[in-house]
């Protein structure tokens, strides 16, 4: 490193002498889109690990009065003058004359005001403790954010608890899907000749294999008996066995540039096994290109899921994922009375989009040729 002079600038010291995340850190803060994609994902996250006490109700409580009830908005005002207090609107329920189904109407001269931290469902969170306090409620009766579905299910508490599920099987498959990666690409790249050639080999093969029907045939093989977290676990590894093919190809390619490097004839020269030469000082040369690997390999799980569990060959109820929701959505009669319940495909956009603004903001702030971070 070349010598600094001794009365350059503090911050010029500070930049030079920083390390590589350092670096790396400084230049993902500059990329603003990036940024509020991260914070985007970040609530996203902790919405749905605390599901349980931002959700005013559980994920399977059913509202009877208020079947494919629509969205109640939240009002300040009304024709009675200003609350200071949010409120929503009262329900009253009514028989069609025709069919005989109990219809929920709005009854504007009903105020119902919104409370926080109030008392409902009881929910046992993480299994460490036992608690009914909920974010927001009414001080009496039943509110639904986003309405309810054709079981009378608050479809705002349903979403929370999806998010956890579908943001979880996106964390889980790609760091099986990575790990697997690292194992079979690292070999690859460090050993090259017929090894390389025989997993390249075996990339193909997985890679040219159609996920739709395979998933046909391992939901035809499932056990019935087996429980919903049996499933997600099954269904969590048959997406990361199909997964790590691209990013196995990645790793393999930045390996073999690589391999001929001075520090790695050292190495080999030291005696260094394979392992070590692969795992301290191959890999870390560029693992800020691999975390933008790994980010931007979370919205095709993410997709994978959420089109598996709509078709029904993913998760299965009453396990709740933003896929088995969106499977409500499929009818003609949800598209003409309750097109509330496609809100869950809005937060499928939104997580894909924020997952690939990050991967290209960390993809730019990883690049050693940007602009300077200073």
């Amino acid at each position: 490193m070349a010598e600094i002079a001794a009365d350059a600038p503090a911050r010029d010291i500070k930049y030079y002498t920083a390390s590589q995340w350092q670096l790396v850190w400084w230049r993902f803060r500059r990329h603003r889109m990036a940024m509020l994609g991260a914070v985007v994902l970040l609530t996203m996250a902790l919405l749905g690990l605390f599901a349980d006490f931002f959700a005013p109700y559980g994920g399977t409580t059913r509202d009877g009065d208020y079947v494919y009830g629509p969205p109640q908005g939240i009002h300040f005002w009304d024709d009675n003058g200003v609350s200071l207090r949010p409120f929503v609107f009262g329900l009253k329920t009514e028989r069609d004359p025709v069919t005989l189904r109990k219809i929920a109407k709005i009854d504007r001269g009903v105020r119902r005001y919104v409370h926080f931290f109030v008392s409902g469902d009881r929910y046992n969170m993480f299994g460490l403790f036992r608690s009914d306090l909920h974010l927001f409620g009414l001080d009496k009766g039943k509110f639904h954010l986003f309405g309810t579905d054709d079981l009378g299910r608050d479809v705002f508490s349903r979403i929370l608890f999806a998010s956890a599920t579908s943001l979880s099987i996106g964390v889980f498959g790609v760091v099986i899907a990575f790990v697997l990666a690292l194992i079979i690409g690292g070999i690859a790249g460090h050993f090259g000749g017929w090894t390389d050639y025989a997993v390249q080999r075996l990339t193909e093969i997985v890679r040219v294999v159609p996920v739709i029907p395979l998933f046909m045939g391992l939901t035809a093989a499932f056990p019935k008996e087996w429980s919903n977290i049996q499933v997600y676990f099954a269904m969590t590894l048959v997406l990361s066995f199909v997964g790590w093919p691209t990013l196995a190809r990645r790793i393999r390619g930045h390996l073999l540039s690589q391999r001929n490097e001075e520090f790695v004839l050292a190495a080999e020269l030291a005696g260094a096994s394979a392992f070590r030469i692969i795992s301290r000082h191959l890999l870390p040369s560029f693992t800020s290109y691999i975390i933008v690997d790994l980010v931007i390999s979370f919205p095709y799980m993410i997709l994978s899921e959420t089109a598996l569990s709509f078709v029904g060959l993913g998760l299965r109820p009453p396990t709740i994922s933003w896929g088995i929701m969106l499977q409500d959505a499929q009818n003609i009669r949800s598209i003409e009375q309750a097109p509330w319940l496609f809100i869950p495909a809005a937060f499928v956009v939104v997580a894909v989009l924020a997952f690939t603004i990050l991967g290209d903001g960390l993809r730019d702030a990883a690049d050693p040729y940007q602009v300077s971070a200073k």
